[in-house]
């Protein structure tokens, strides 16, 4: 599996250092024919460029990711990471001048250089968590960590909203008296917007003048001055420009800050939240990049209304919505992290403030599952409800509902569906979030165009739940497809803890007899001593992975429980699933190591999932 930053732990990745530093480093090694280094792209989001040395001289090659993950040197073949690539140009030209023969390792204690927006960057990612949703402590680390890939394109790309040398939307008069006042050094230089389709201006002071260097978008959304280098963001534009004139009069040097800098950073969220919704609304004001926009609701998507009265914002317009989050659904967070929204102890709830819906979600030897709505302080909210069929009055299944009731009121967190109550009336019900698209076996039996990446991303959020319950000394034991609920095709929830126990001091819970249970997802410890333990549920986990990358196959289609029993004793598995990568079930795999002490923990397994969702992720 690669790293978090799928190249940082290589010994020859030197991170953002320029062409020449690359061809300094190479001579300094030797620049014998084939020793390369990889360095991190400044000009795209995500991508690297590969120095390579042949006859005396050096080559660069720019490694692009592509829109599905990979990553390929331009017009050649595609790798599923810069590893790959590389261990490839080691076996075959391809294209390249000679093969990828010896890495030119960095010096003793030199780390990858990072650049000045990757230092700003976490910082950005956590205030944007923090304002636009509000979120705190565990649940603005859990939201940072399962959708991180995204925050970071979304504030890469807005990031120079926050610095002061972008002026907005100023006249090339108005650019050149910002140039003119005070000192007249070379190289000052400012960043002015042009329009509102993308056009920027680069406005640079030289010899007492202003030269003005028009910064067009392309189709693909590239950035770049006339026949110039192209750049995803105009913070790589900036760097660039900053060490290398390539086309311009000098290089920058100087920002001018622009007057309403500290004025403009602060609206920098109100862009990040309605950007897409403000387009339609802006009307620019002469000679100023202060927009102002009065008196409108803007949505936050999937939740309640947030009334900006009057807000003044600079807006970086691109017309495009992004895609929606966990964090903007009303189940991220508990409605029980409001402060008005107070929890009973027993969470008892009143059978007055609970409606139910005719049609039923779901059923089973419980009972069934019907769509429902509780009113809370807050206002109403639409909830899932088990309902018990216990016509005989028998007390063992009321005190079955009960149990899993009292696991639930324990749990809280974003990939766990959480317990609002239970409710005594007609028949005993257990009150819980509702998941919208149901089981995940079910959505992707319907749904077969589901990308690698959305299933890598919920499978990872899975992972991250059944952290939260490892952590926390809790065993599920029935973990599976079946049980994990969608809220959209990129949030997942584990349900069904009816099975679940609370491991107290012990690291494993022994059960008396065997139960109706789930055979096909259980580990041997599980069939063959009544032993289950959180490494008992990762077994179950591979075998969930196994499924969402079927497509909600069942696994060991048309075998007995016993027959089960035999192939894994004999040492065999299920087999890869038809096109998953070969990382994937090389982890389904480790999962399954016969022995529990040998098996991976999920802090481990998540772990792993996180990093390889990261490098695949665009």
């Amino acid at each position: 599996m690669a790293s978090s930053d799928p190249v940082s732990h290589l010994s020859y990745f030197f991170g953002n250092i320029t062409r020449e530093e690359a061809e300094d480093y190479l001579l300094q090694g030797g620049l014998n024919n084939g020793l390369y280094l990889l360095r991190q792209s400044r000009n795209y989001l995500g991508g690297f460029a590969l120095s390579l040395a042949n006859n005396g001289k050096v080559y660069h090659y720019t490694i692009e990711r592509e829109i599905n993950g990979t990553y390929a040197i331009t017009g050649g073949k595609s790798h599923r990471s810069p590893v790959e690539l590389i261990d490839y140009h080691s076996d075959e030209i391809d294209g390249l001048v000679c093969l990828l023969r010896k890495p030119c390792n960095r010096p003793p204690g030199v780390e990858p250089k990072t650049s000045q927006f990757e230092d700003l960057k976490e910082n950005l990612i956590k205030e944007y968590v923090k304002q636009t949703w509000n979120l705190y402590g565990h649940a603005l680390e859990q939201a940072i960590i399962s959708q991180k890939p995204q925050l970071e394109k979304l504030i890469a790309t807005t990031a120079h909203l926050k610095m002061p040398w972008f002026h907005g939307m100023i006249s090339r008069e108005d650019s050149e008296q910002r140039l003119l006042l005070g000192t007249k050094t070379n190289g000052k230089f400012l960043i002015r917007e042009r329009d509102n389709s993308g056009s920027y201006a680069l406005c640079l002071l030289n010899e007492g003048k202003v030269a003005h260097y028009r910064i067009d978008k392309d189709k693909k959304g590239k950035l770049s001055i006339p026949a110039g280098k192209k750049f995803d963001t105009l913070c790589q534009l900036v760097e660039h420009y900053s060490y290398k004139a390539d086309g311009l009069l000098r290089i920058i040097t100087e920002p001018v800050k622009d007057p309403d800098f500290h004025s403009r950073s602060s609206k920098w969220l109100i862009f990040l939240k309605y950007g897409s919704q403000i387009h339609t609304l802006c009307t620019w004001s002469t000679g100023g990049i202060i927009t102002r926009i009065k008196s409108y609701t803007f949505p936050k998507p999937g939740s309640q209304k947030v009334q900006l009265n009057t807000i003044f914002s600079t807006v970086y317009l691109t017309g495009e919505h992004r895609e929606p989050l966990p964090m903007d659904t009303e189940v991220y967070e508990s409605p029980y992290a409001d402060p008005e929204e107070v929890k009973a102890k027993n969470v008892t709830l009143d059978r007055n403030l609970l409606t139910l819906e005719d049609k039923e979600l779901g059923s089973g030897n419980f009972g069934t599952v019907k769509k429902g709505t509780y009113e809370m302080k807050k206002g109403k909210k639409i909830v899932a409800v088990k309902i018990l069929k216990n016509e005989s009055n028998d007390p063992a299944i009321k005190d079955e509902l009960l149990r899993e009731a009292n696991v639930m009121q324990q749990l809280d967190n974003p990939y766990i569906v959480r317990m609002i109550g239970i409710c005594e009336a007609e028949s005993w019900m257990l009150v819980m979030e509702m998941a919208e698209l149901g089981p995940l076996n079910k959505y992707l039996l319907k749904h077969g165009d589901v990308t690698e990446k959305n299933l890598i991303e919920l499978v990872h959020q899975v992972s991250m739940g059944m952290k939260y319950l490892e952590e926390n000394n809790f065993v599920h034991r029935d973990l599976a497809a079946r049980n994990v609920l969608l809220v959209t095709q990129h949030y997942a929830k584990i349900s069904d803890f009816g099975l679940s126990k609370a491991l107290g001091t012990n690291d494993y819970y022994k059960a008396e007899h065997h139960g109706k249970w789930p055979v096909k997802w259980y580990a041997p410890e599980c069939m063959n001593f009544f032993k289950f333990s959180s490494r008992s549920d990762v077994w179950s986990f591979g075998v969930l992975m196994w499924e969402t990358f079927s497509y909600g196959q069942k696994p060991y289609k048309g075998m007995k429980g016993i027959d089960v029993a035999q192939m894994i004793e004999r040492g065999e598995r299920l087999e890869c699933p038809v096109g998953c990568s070969s990382d994937i079930y090389t982890l389904m795999k480790l999962c399954w190591t016969y022995s529990a002490d040998d098996r991976p923990s999920f802090f481990t397994v998540e772990l792993k999932l996180r990093n390889y969702y990261y490098d695949i992720a665009q």
